[in-house]
């Protein structure tokens, strides 16, 4: 096939909402002599038949054919659109709506062709309800002129006439229209974003005529056409629409999508990204990880952009692992080992000292063996939006085009640039044994400099490690599942970002809780509830550093309130500032064809009451280990519980951010108990002056929740007020201390919500109905939640059972999404999720201390 052709057909393959249009008689049939026999070819029935059952993707048959006799001889499905008589019947109740004059016309004009066709031996007619057609095919080519002569200087002069030529027939119609408009309709109808139109016949130029934009049509056959691309016969057609059929299967369903928990994660407290098991880079966001993906293989499949290395020969890799207390994944095959890491700025020495070379974040993949590997480097800015060129030099690859300069650096490799027709591709093989045994990769953001670096490889790859071990040994960890706890904190601190003193919910966006559906959400933002539990597990491990940093950037988005802290979001950007609008990506297909992509997440506007509990009582845990309390944490302190003061007594959206109208929720309403709570607490043991109003207003949000929040039909605290409905975040009555463990309430409600919510190693959310379709799975930190429960509860057995059985569903170098689906046995929701993380954390962090009770 032609290169330019396919590059066309791989780039309308890719549209939201795409039309397949083709002609029959020459295009989907090849011509023969007798017109009732022309049958389709097997090959491309079968095409646009898997072509229609797609979603987004609409297949319309346009001939000029009656449609009757269309459906009667194609056969074809009722998924695939018929036009007939050129676009003038699009159903078979067409002749209906004829008026009584154009009707009259018909008919005369049917009267007028019957006596032409008497005088010329051979003619054909066929009626149409609004046409008819005079067929030449066969005829003597004298006769065959002369019967067209008297057509053309008779009938098809009449006023209301339409004359459509084709090939050895002529067309005359009483409604005016031609299959450009019918496309036309079928475009507007179908809110198509593109349009393949294939067709053989002159009557076809009138459809490529009104083709545009990202459109692409295909001529069948010799002639002057207004088609882009041109195919010799009809087969060829049949294996262009084969083509888009492969590739747009691809395109919405993703290619072999790598399960979501068996991606590891790369960090510098800059950004992140995300490795496959095969050591394909698949996410990786520029300059700050709520920033657009410069490779989003993970929710757009290859073309959405990636950075991969494998070895020649092919094959699954032996295994991929993190190195001991870092955020180094090494890869390996036989003869083959990839070690990648993100690092900060190279240094450089210079006469007065070091210095830093320009730049952001670096991304170096080190190839080592004596091996052959073959490397694929597909870099798409701006989550693809962006066309780049590709410009080899000595010791690397520029990339152009983009507003943020990119260079590979590579010495020693030599690169093939190819291009899609968009999109520029770099492919090379290195061979590590005439290399001398290693290969260095080096992507280098916010510059264009392949400088050399004076220090080896290996010292700075010791240099980036470093830093990782070191904070590792600072932490008190327990001996329950003590390497996945260290995976845990690492993890968790490399969701921080260190700039900011922010920290990510979790390192991507629209990784899906259900495959194929649409719960898929943006996660790469800073929920003040979210990073508070984060800082609080690391907090328990022994380190303050991250929840100082967190407790400064919240100082600063409270400040940025105006002195209204109950004003405060759920979430803003690692930066502190406000979300953009909530926005679609079309153009990717999504993991696994789980659409839609979305960037930024509606939840900013929601009114989310929770949220102040998890930053109280990270301040008390702070100021306990620390002893002593910072004036800005003071200030966040009393912010908070003034936000309390003045709304807890309001409905909001709750933890899970339904978009539903605002309730009563038991959890927002514990956390506002838990604020003003763990706001006494650190009065009391940090040298402050104890508030009594703070006292009465502890006191009456307990005795509030305490009588509404408690349901008597379910027999425990529920989701809200009045609502039988069950959610495991009621769990907190009791987790937050407002209740003690053996109180009947908290044993009634953690029976409940486990007879309700459990199933296998998970426990859900809710059942409830949330008002968006599909279903969901097990939520690790609901999970975490009833662990602790059964703890507090005197459950210990079923604890230790359950989080076994939670630590299982990890991922080979140890981390967790957001969920588990139990009945497929894989992970889901984005990934590597805090909550996960930080549940897992304070789950062995509380089995190990009651070992040593």
């Amino acid at each position: 096939m032609d290169p330019e052709l396919r590059a066309a057909i791989g780039r309308i393959a890719r549209v939201p909402q795409l039309l397949v249009a083709c002609d029959y008689d020459g295009t989907l049939a090849p011509i023969v002599e007798d017109p009732s026999k022309a049958v389709p070819l097997p090959e491309s029935v079968a095409a646009i038949r898997a072509l229609a059952a797609l979603p987004q993707t609409t297949v319309a048959v346009i001939s000029g054919r009656a449609l009757r006799d269309l459906a009667a001889l194609s056969r074809l499905p009722s998924e695939v659109h018929l036009v007939g008589s050129h676009g003038s019947e699009f159903d078979i109740g067409f002749v209906e709506r004829l008026s009584p004059e154009l009707i009259a016309v018909r008919t005369r004009l049917r009267d007028a062709l019957r006596e032409i066709a008497a005088e010329h031996p051979g003619i054909r007619l066929e009626r149409k309800p609004a046409s008819v057609a005079v067929h030449t095919r066969g005829v003597d080519p004298q006769i065959a002129a002369a019967a067209i002569e008297a057509v053309r200087s008779g009938p098809a002069t009449w006023d209301g006439v339409t004359v459509t030529q084709g090939k050895e027939v002529i067309e005359l119609s009483v409604v005016a229209t031609h299959k450009g408009i019918a496309i036309d309709q079928l475009r507007t109808q179908l809110s198509a974003s593109a349009v393949l139109f294939i067709g053989d016949d002159v009557t076809d130029e009138n459809g490529f005529g009104n083709l545009h934009g990202p459109d692409v049509g295909i001529k069948i056959g010799p002639g002057d056409t207004r088609a882009d691309y041109r195919v010799a016969e009809p087969i060829e057609a049949a294996r262009a629409l084969g083509l888009l059929l492969e590739t747009r299967r691809h395109w919405l369903f993703g290619e072999r999508a790598v399960p979501i928990e068996r991606h590891s994660m790369l960090a510098n407290g800059r950004t992140v990204a995300l490795l496959t098991p095969e050591a394909k880079v698949t996410w990786l966001c520029h300059p700050k990880p709520d920033s657009a993906a410069i490779f989003a293989d993970l929710v757009g499949g290859s073309p959405a952009g990636h950075f991969s290395v494998s070895a020649e020969r092919g094959g699954i890799p032996l295994g991929q692992r993190y190195r001991t207390g870092t955020m180094t994944v090494e890869t390996r095959w036989s003869g083959l080992t990839v070690t990648d890491w993100l690092d900060l700025p190279a240094h450089e020495t210079t006469p007065d000292g070091p210095a830093v070379m320009s730049g952001d974040s670096t991304l170096v993949r080190v190839l080592t063996g004596t091996g052959r590997a073959r490397i694929e480097f597909a870099p798409r800015p701006e989550f693809g939006q962006v066309a780049v060129q590709l410009q080899p030099l000595d010791d690397g690859l520029l990339v152009l085009g983009s507003n943020e300069p990119v260079a590979l650096y590579s010495p020693g490799v030599e690169w093939e640039v190819t291009s899609d027709g968009v999109y520029e591709s770099a492919k090379a093989v290195v061979d590590l044994r005439a290399a001398g045994g290693q290969v260095v990769l080096e992507l280098r953001f916010g510059t264009h400099s392949l400088e050399h670096h004076q220090l080896p490889v290996h010292e700075r790859q010791a240099a980036a490690e470093q830093p990782w071990k070191d904070w590792v040994a600072t932490l008190r960890l327990p001996t329950t599942a003590r390497d996945l706890v260290v995976r845990s904190a690492l993890t968790l601190r490399g969701l921080c970002h260190e700039p900011t003193g922010s920290i990510l919910a979790a390192a991507t966006t629209s990784l899906p809780e259900e495959l194929g559906g649409v719960r898929n959400w943006d996660y790469r933002y800073c929920w003040l509830r979210d990073a508070a539990l984060t800082a609080r597990a690391l907090v328990d491990l022994g380190s303050t550093e991250e929840a100082e940093g967190l407790l400064r950037w919240i100082d600063g988005v409270v400040e940025r309130t105006g002195g209204h802290p109950e004003r405060l979001h759920p979430l803003y950007t690692v930066d502190g500032y406000e979300l953009g609008a909530e926005a679609v990506i079309d153009t990717l297909p999504g993991y696994a064809g789980s659409r839609p992509v979305r960037v930024g997440n509606l939840a900013n506007h929601q009114l989310q009451l929770d949220v102040f509990g998890p930053v109280a009582d990270l301040i008390a845990a702070v100021a306990d280990l620390r002893g002593s309390v910072r004036e800005t944490e003071w200030r966040v302190l009393e912010n908070m519980v003034e936000a309390v003061q003045r709304r807890w007594h309001e409905p909001d959206h709750g933890i899970w951010e339904a978009r539903l109208p605002p309730r009563h929720h038991i959890f927002s309403k514990v956390m506002c108990w838990m604020t003003v709570d763990r706001a006494l607490h650190v009065m009391r043991q940090h040298g402050g002056e104890d508030r009594p109003e703070w006292v009465d207003l502890r006191d009456r949000i307990a005795a509030n929740v305490l009588e509404h929040g408690w349901h008597e039909h379910a027999e425990a605290y529920s989701v809200a007020y009045g609502d039988e409905d069950m959610d495991a975040s009621s769990l907190w009555i009791g987790l937050s201390g407002l209740l003690p463990g053996d109180d009947p309430r908290f044993l009634s409600t953690v029976l409940k919500i486990e007879a309700d919510l459990r199933s296998g190693p998970v426990v859900y959310r809710y059942h409830w109905d949330d008002g968006l379709p599909g279903r969901e799975g097990g939520f690790h930190i609901c999970t975490a939640w009833l662990i602790e429960a059964y703890l507090r509860t005197g459950r210990r057995v079923d604890a230790e059972e359950l989080f076994a059985q939670m630590i299982d569903t990890a991922g080979p170098t140890g981390l967790l999404p957001e969920q588990y689906d139990p009945l497929a046995e894989r992970g889901l929701g984005n990934h590597p999720q805090a909550y996960s993380h930080l549940g897992l954390v304070r789950c062995a962090l509380l089995l190990d201390n009651m070992l040593k009770q």
